[in-house]
């Protein structure tokens, strides 16, 4: 059974590589809100849509004093081309090994034409600055979700 997180749990704990040559570690981002939004692959349709999304909005989000990070279990040349071919600008985080996305409860059994697999459920939690989960989105579907997302993290 997944990890079900819910709003007031902490955020589990996370370290992982950015493209770049960056990290993104949960210990390192205390006193900030931010969005980590796990997504199944780079340069699929809905990923892109969704990328794109956060990547206009990025001025907002740090206007209202929030960090975006988009993490799935892309390698980091995969997350590079991704960003520079949609011109993304927030960190990718790569969940090679699936820890994060098993922390964060979001590596479930999917469905497609009746085949079974395991894949991340595109899903979006909400930082506060103390380090709890603020929000969670699960099962994400992309149109007018970046906007719900901003306007929860503008009244956190």
């Amino acid at each position: 059974m997944a990890v079900e997180l819910k709003a007031g749990d902490p955020a589990p704990n996370f370290d992982l590589p950015t493209d770049g040559g960056g990290r993104a570690a949960l210990a390192g981002l205390k006193g900030k809100k931010v969005v980590l939004y796990f997504y199944p692959k780079d340069d699929t349709s809905g990923c892109t849509s969704e990328a794109k999304g956060f990547a206009e909005a990025a001025d907002a989000f740090a206007n209202a004093g929030a960090t975006v990070i988009g993490v799935s279990k892309d390698p980091l040349l995969s997350h590079e081309k991704f960003k520079a071919k949609y011109d993304l600008n927030f960190p990718l985080a790569a969940d090679v090994d699936g820890a994060a996305v098993e922390a964060f409860g979001v590596w479930v059994e999917k469905s497609m034409y009746g085949r079974k697999y395991m894949g991340i459920d595109r899903s979006t939690f909400l930082i506060d600055p103390q380090g709890k989960i603020a929000r969670v989105w699960r099962k994400v579907k992309v149109p007018g979700h970046v906007a719900e997302v901003l306007a929860t993290v503008k009244a956190l």
